[in-house]
């Protein structure tokens, strides 16, 4: 179950933030805009396919894969500045943020 929560919560959480940022940014774009932006964050977890094994649902991924350290979130906090790699670096933490709710789970 909190593997199912986890998964859905990686799609919704970016999804209601891209509503929000509809109507905040300039130039206004469709709220899909922002969500198939943030969502493709999600390409981070191909470091998962470097784990052996490949998936293990009681392993916490902050820490443990290359994109999840601590060196790594620290980059995207900083792309998080320049307005050009906000969008991404707002999915980046939003998936960063997710996995230490679902390592806390644990």
């Amino acid at each position: 179950m909190r593997g199912i929560l986890h998964l859905v919560a990686h799609f919704a959480v970016p999804a209601g933030i891209a509503v929000g940022l509809t109507k905040r940014l300039k130039p206004p774009r469709k709220w899909s805009y922002y969500w198939i932006i943030m969502i493709s964050t999600m390409a981070i977890d191909l470091d998962h396919l470097l784990a052996t094994p490949i998936y293990d649902p009681n392993r916490c991924s902050i820490g443990f894969h290359p994109l999840h350290t601590t060196w790594a979130i620290v980059v995207y906090i900083i792309l998080l500045f320049p307005e050009k790699t906000r969008i991404v670096a707002l999915g980046l933490v939003i998936h960063i943020a997710l996995d230490v709710i679902d390592c806390a789970m644990i």
